[in-house]
């Protein structure tokens, strides 16, 4: 993990701004959905993108690399190499 040296207050409702430089770097668009997750005492944000990144499909997703991929494309992946 690296920082970017930006801080940001929580205002009354828990919100907070994420700077536009960090969105257009991760592709975060107005209304795109954002994971969180805690590890420890950190808290992760994630694009949220519930498909596998190679073929779409929903079914059966594990995480490979911080990524999200369908069983049967690791699958190929396993015969492929």
């Amino acid at each position: 993990m690296k920082s970017t040296g930006v801080v940001r207050k929580v205002d009354e409702l828990g919100r907070i701004v994420l700077p536009i430089e960090i969105r257009k770097v991760l592709d975060i668009k107005q209304k795109d959905a954002i994971e969180i997750f805690t590890d420890d005492d950190k808290i992760v944000l994630q694009k949220y993108q519930p498909a596998c990144i190679f073929c779409n499909s929903t079914d059966d997703i594990v995480y490979f690399a911080g990524k999200r991929v369908c069983s049967a494309c690791v699958e190929k992946m396993k015969e492929q190499f």
